[in-house]
């Protein structure tokens, strides 16, 4: 049996926040459930997909379709491995779900692996579980992070922070760098 790693998502998600690491974890092995407050499996959302342009922030278009894999209230914890959080519109929201934050909360009281990109630090920082800790994510969100106790660092979009159970990544240019920190954190070795 494959070991499962749980996604939170949302509509409006960052479509390759979603997409890339949800196919990455999934061609080598891993189980990926990915779960929506109140949706069920074989409902859809809707992925954004955010573009950075000559403008003073990113741009949104319309993205994907996605299929939500598990019935959001059917999650048993203590089958996870570990945990993704995406990006996008939809962290902003999700994270008003009580469940999405004891979710959360779970896998740091469990010392777990937890990788979290772009706007997904906002349900960290609403979980209450970032003092302390250094991380990163889209600039906008830093102000969230140092009130919410945690160190904010300003690093290149193609980068990652691993800090501890944790590793964190400013947006979808730093696929590379986060799932490979958290491929380290899962206990994946690839060898080439």
């Amino acid at each position: 049996m494959s070991k499962k790693i749980l996604m939170l998502a949302g509509d409006f998600v960052e479509d390759y926040e979603l997409m890339v690491p949800y196919q990455a974890l999934e061609s080598l092995g891993f189980h990926v459930d990915v779960v929506c407050p109140d949706k069920k499996a074989g409902d859809k959302i809707a992925t954004a997909i955010h573009d950075f342009t000559e403008f003073q922030t990113y741009i949104e278009l319309r993205g994907h379709n996605f299929v939500i894999t598990k019935n959001f209230d059917d999650v048993r914890l203590d089958e996870y491995s570990g945990l993704y959080i995406t990006g996008g519109r939809a962290p902003e929201y999700i994270r008003l779900n009580k469940k999405v934050l004891e979710y959360t909360r779970y896998f740091f009281e469990k010392n777990l692996p937890v990788a979290a990109i772009c706007h997904g630090i906002q349900i960290l920082t609403a979980a209450k579980v970032v003092t302390g800790r250094t991380l990163t994510c889209y600039a906008a969100v830093a102000p969230e992070v140092e009130l919410a106790g945690g160190n904010y660092k300003n690093i290149a979009p193609a980068e990652a922070i691993t800090d501890g159970n944790l590793t964190t990544s400013p947006a979808w240019p730093g696929h590379q760098a986060i799932l490979a920190e958290f491929y380290k954190l899962l206990g994946v070795k690839i060898s080439i």
